[in-house]
């Protein structure tokens, strides 16, 4: 059946929320809900389930099923028929999007966006699942099969349903435990080191096959391991990565910036998304490292990265965008690709000399286009500078084109991470214009996404501040305020982050294990109350944490703090000990208590 234009329709309850992702669906034929009581209210006196479905504004595989199936008047027309529909913007409500997509990570051995979750009206889900087009293709079941099987069970085979939905809960409430009493070791950051020396490219650098994620703090980690042991072979993994990545596609030769990831070994074709939170880690892993070598293409990758976030992704209060999208006009990575043709034609006779050294070429390295990369032909940092002209005319030409989506709300725990990286900017590259950036923006966040008695909020859109802010809020942005102390920025910082520390140690602190549960006692309690322990795309806000407890009981005097501290190695040192590769900031925080002499990590002999 095809789908009517957005403008042929009434927007739907979504179109008074902030969120770009919600907009997004404010004109789907689906009654959407967004995450409220009404919902859930709705879905108990009709006696219905609940369709919950999780994504996020610059998701590429999102907008299409939105195109597919949420625009599909069919699959409108079965939703609204026998379900209560829900839309959550996962940037927003974290705390909902990590407890399910746990469940769909044990239910199907995997997850990603958009997260589909069929659930009880008391919220305990029996069926998980992402993408799901409207028709089965590929595998994969289409929303006009399932729906119906979804809704007859429900009609006629509850207890069923409800047995799984206990069954799960029960399980992610088991799963939320850590495994405490294993106090970390020294052997632990060696046993790392070997395990990432098993897995490093030693072609292409990174760790692993392809899709190829950037894990900076991984990086930042060996780094630390590097000048803590003295062990070259941990440079040398960080240095053949960031070169492999400043070379390939995944890097933006034109504007500047990263994207999320690499869809090859190579590092060529990227998933042309560019977020926040990992040109904020990259700064930083490209700022140690040239901290630690003095290798000017690190400093200037940083510079490049600043660049494209103080242009691009600043709002003009100070505060930092989301993200921008992978794609524009339908097409992923339209925007970012070129033809020889355009080239050529608009360099003149620099064209064929900056198609050689970039890899443009008739034929394309993507989809009969070219992605701009050094990877066959490396060049030295002068080299490139040569073409700087030429860089400009690419990028105004670029800039005509229809710009990919800008998620332009302001999140406190990403902004956190930029003030960090801008600060380290500032002290290691010596620009005073990144200091100015950072205080700027942390007097945005202070000012405007914090309440009159001190409580953080999560997310600022048009003059909107919303969401009581999460763990990774606190853990990020007192992160970034110590970052601005250490830059030697106005005193103040050290003491609102002491100040946030306390009110964040008071709202999320578990007195009877330790460890920071994922949101505040004061928020909506949910399935369960998790901790966030495994450092994924973004450190754990538990491990910043640590790190956080530790500088400031160096700047303040506070043992209690590196007691905390402790408590946390105490008490996640088990999960950390097992794996320690998927817990690279926790090392990262174990290693500054022994380089600062707080002795809390113990010898490998005991």
């Amino acid at each position: 059946m095809s789908t009517s234009s957005r403008l042929d329709r009434k927007p739907n309850r979504l179109i008074s929320e902030k969120s770009p992702y919600l907009l997004q669906h404010a004109y789907n034929p689906v009654d959407w809900y967004t995450w409220c009581d009404e919902a859930f209210e709705k879905a108990k006196r009709e006696d219905k389930p609940i369709f919950l479905s999780i994504g996020y504004a610059t998701c590429h595989w999102c907008h299409v099923m939105g195109r597919q199936s949420f625009e599909n008047e069919a699959v409108a027309e079965l939703l609204n028929a026998d379900f209560v529909a829900i839309k959550v913007d996962r940037e927003e409500r974290p705390d909902i999007d990590h407890i399910y997509m746990q469940i769909c990570q044990a239910l199907t051995g995997s997850g990603g966006w958009p997260l589909t979750i069929i659930m009880a009206p008391d919220r305990h889900p029996f069926y998980a699942a992402t993408y799901l087009p409207p028709y089965s293709q590929g595998g994969l079941p289409g929303l006009m099969e399932l729906l119906p099987r979804l809704s007859e069970l429900w009609k006629h085979d509850r207890a069923k349903a409800l047995r799984v939905g206990q069954e799960i809960g029960g399980w992610i409430k088991e799963n939320a435990l850590a495994k405490p009493g294993v106090q970390l070791s020294a052997e632990v950051f060696h046993k790392a080191f070997r395990q990432y020396g098993m897995t490093f490219d030693s072609t292409y650098g990174g760790f692993g096959s392809a899709p190829k994620f950037p894990t900076p703090h991984t990086l930042i980690y060996l780094l630390k391991y590097y000048e803590f042991f003295q062990d070259e072979k941990a440079l040398q993994m960080v240095e053949k990565t960031l070169s492999s990545m400043y070379q390939g596609g995944i890097y933006d030769h034109i504007g500047f910036g990263f994207a999320r990831y690499s869809t090859d070994r190579k590092w060529l074709v990227p998933h042309f998304e560019k977020m926040l939170y990992d040109n904020a880690l990259l700064a930083m892993a490209y700022l140690e490292a040239y901290r630690l070598t003095g290798k000017a293409l690190y400093s200037q990758v940083a510079r490049d990265i600043f660049e494209y976030v103080l242009r691009d992704m600043t709002s003009p209060e100070g505060g930092f965008y989301s993200a921008e999208d992978a794609d524009s006009e339908g097409e992923e990575g339209k925007f970012y690709t070129w033809s020889w043709d355009e080239v050529m034609n608009t360099l003149g006779e620099r064209g064929a000399a900056y198609c050689q050294m970039y890899d443009i070429t008739p034929g394309g390295n993507f989809e009969g286009r070219s992605i701009p990369n050094l990877i066959q032909k490396p060049i030295p940092l002068e080299a490139r500078k040569q073409f700087e002209d030429e860089r400009q005319q690419l990028f105004a030409v670029r800039n005509q084109r229809i710009k990919p989506l800008q998620d332009d709300k302001v999140l406190t725990s990403w902004n956190g991470l930029m003030i960090a990286a801008l600060a380290m900017g500032y002290r290691i590259i010596k620009s005073e214009r990144y200091l100015e950036a950072a205080q700027k923006a942390a007097d945005f966040i202070l000012s405007t996404l914090r309440r009159e008695d001190g409580r953080l909020l999560a997310r600022y859109r048009e003059g909107e501040a919303l969401y009581k802010a999460y763990a990774a809020d606190y853990a990020y942005l007192i992160w970034g305020l110590i970052e601005l102390n250490e830059a030697g920025a106005d005193s103040r910082y050290l003491q609102t982050a002491l100040d946030l520390n306390a009110d964040f140690l008071k709202l999320f602190w578990d007195e009877e294990e330790g460890g920071l549960f994922f949101y505040g006692e004061d928020g909506e309690q949910l399935l369960i109350r998790p901790k966030e322990v495994y450092d994924g795309a973004l450190p754990s806000d538990n491990a910043v944490a640590a790190l956080n407890f530790l500088h400031l009981d160096r700047l303040n005097k506070d043992s209690r703090l590196a007691a905390k501290a402790q408590a946390q190695f105490r008490h996640f040192g088990g999960i950390i000990t097992e794996n320690p590769t998927a817990y690279s900031f926790w090392l990262q925080a174990a290693l500054y208590q022994e380089q600062v002499g707080l002795r809390i990590v113990l010898p490998a002999d005991q």
